[in-house]
């Protein structure tokens, strides 16, 4: 699925033209297209055909109700990591019962709101929360579906801060403690086992790490359904994109390919192959838990170079989108492919510059040392993937507003939020009378 293109010398996100686009919404301007979700989220869920499952889409990675309307009315699942979460599935029509609520830090309130809406499952990161989760049924008067999140201990390359299944990180439970902590839940009442589940990380391009978790958990899944009658088995998510793309090419497989001479690229059928053999003949549905997959490459970040500047050292193209608006490079070191809005012909002059933003810190870049078309001021550039964990880790840094969000389908665009005002900057701050 190709959803963003050059069309007459324009890029485009499916029929809409982006310059236009940027005209009319300004810059910077976060662009999603519905049809590339609705792809991924199909080829997934054809890529397990044959076997019972839900997709809980990861929240986490685009919270927009737009998105999660979409997604909703595509049948998926959510899996959320806070109330605030649950509350926008809910506004954007999503059901509660196929929410599972994941998160090492659930409080007792969001526990009793997720309660009271009949969330699937509670996702279980630690004893302690488990005699949390107890407490508030009982004292609610309900029973909380839950399941275990289990730590596999399988490394799966990637940032570290993006690692999740090793014993060291902070989530889940070890595999040798995890019997126990279900026996221990009939003695603390208010709680009925229905799954298991595990997550071993995010951005993962091979299918290995994926089946290795599996193999490691299928004799307690087996054990546990036998002692428990359990529901499902969650195998998480965590299936990496390519942030690297051969846009120009016209390349309809992009979203899931590397450049030209590198390795290809995990696929959705050959996660499936790897992990499919080993689910079926369970007897118990498998959830999955994705969330870049299905929204990463859908999103594009419009940015306007505003100067240029060049050092004895460097050469630096200032654009006006900042790291409170896409942190990804700055936290994670993060590519994002930046092209230009008005297509460059092959031979067009080029040169190797740092992207910056106007944040007040030296981490506000969105690529250094890069090769691109020489730009001028007022041209339109496109950060390219930036539909996951872009707008959702915005910040008001710098006192900078939020960039606007618009939805395209077809020819369609919406803007699915407002941009910013610098009065929405001072809403609910309040100056003491003693001041």
């Amino acid at each position: 699925m190709h959803s963003f293109h050059y069309r007459n010398g324009v890029l485009h996100c499916e029929d809409a033209d982006l310059e236009a686009l940027a005209a009319q919404h300004g810059t910077p301007l976060y662009v999603y297209s519905a049809a590339t979700i609705r792809d991924h989220y199909r080829r997934l869920d054809q890529a397990l055909h044959g076997i019972d499952h839900l997709i809980c889409y990861a929240v986490k990675a685009n919270s927009n109700p737009a998105v999660l309307r979409l997604l909703a009315q595509e049948g998926a699942g959510f899996d959320i990591v806070s109330g605030g979460e649950l509350h926008l599935v809910r506004a954007a029509g999503g059901e509660a019962g196929k929410c599972t609520f994941a998160g090492v830090g659930k409080t007792k309130a969001e526990i009793a709101y997720a309660l009271e809406h009949g969330v699937h499952s509670f996702n279980v990161e630690s004893e302690a929360e488990l005699e949390a989760i107890s407490e508030v049924a009982k004292e609610t008067g309900r029973v909380a579906p839950f399941a275990v999140r289990v730590n596999p201990d399988v490394g799966a390359g990637g940032h570290k801060f993006i690692t999740t299944g090793k014993s060291e990180n902070k989530f889940g439970i070890g595999l040798e403690r995890v019997e126990q902590v279900y026996a221990d839940a009939a003695r603390l009442g208010g709680l009925r086992p229905v799954g298991v589940q595990m997550h071993i990380g995010s951005q993962i391009t091979e299918a290995g790490p994926f089946a290795l978790a599996v193999e490691r958990m299928l004799p307690l899944v087996q054990r546990l359904k036998a002692a428990y009658d359990l529901e499902f088995f969650s195998i998480g998510g965590g299936i990496g994109i390519m942030y690297q793309s051969s846009l120009a090419s016209g390349d309809n497989e992009w979203w899931h390919r590397r450049d030209v001479g590198a390795q290809p690229a995990l696929t959705l059928e050959g996660y499936a192959a790897a992990v499919a053999p080993l689910l079926r003949g369970l007897g118990v549905r498998i959830l999955l838990e994705p969330g870049r997959l299905l929204v990463g490459n859908a999103g594009v970040l419009l940015t306007r170079v505003l100067y240029r500047k060049t050092t004895p050292a460097k050469r630096f193209v200032i654009v006006d989108a900042g790291m409170n608006d896409l942190i990804r490079p700055a936290l994670y070191s993060s590519y994002h492919e930046i092209v230009p809005v008005h297509q460059r012909a092959a031979d067009a002059m080029r040169e190797s510059a740092d992207v910056v933003g106007p944040v007040c810190e030296s981490g506000d870049f969105f690529a250094q040392a890069r090769e691109l078309p020489v730009t001028q001021s007022g041209e339109l550039l496109a950060l390219m993937s930036a539909g996951a964990y872009g707008f959702v880790m915005a910040s008001n840094y710098n006192t900078r507003p939020h960039p606007a969000e618009v939805l395209v389908s077809g020819a369609q665009a919406a803007v699915v939020r407002e941009r910013q005002t610098m009065d929405d900057l001072t809403r609910g701050t309040h100056l003491p009378a003693w001041l």
